[in-house]
């Protein structure tokens, strides 16, 4: 793999990181304040562990793509 290759890939994953740590932290708040009473619904049901799994999973996904696209599209420079 290229220097720059390198360079890249690790651009990318450090956004990606952020934008993990970011959504889980937002689910933790989530549950943490009960909005929806979602923590509630979670704690009362059968899949409650499967559920809060995959909420936790698709906030992964979404703020790391997120962060990803946020260090990506801050490359770009103005040519006004």
């Amino acid at each position: 793999m290229l220097r720059q290759e390198r360079t890249l890939i690790s651009f990318l994953l450090r956004h990606l990181l952020v934008g993990v740590v970011g959504g889980l932290l937002f689910g933790g708040l989530i549950l943490a304040f009960d909005i929806g009473h979602l923590r509630t619904l979670a704690g009362e049901s059968a899949n409650g562990l499967l559920s809060l799994g995959l909420l936790f999973f698709g906030l992964a996904v979404t703020f790391g793509s997120l962060g990803m696209g946020v260090g990506i599209m801050s490359q770009g420079e103005d040519e006004n």
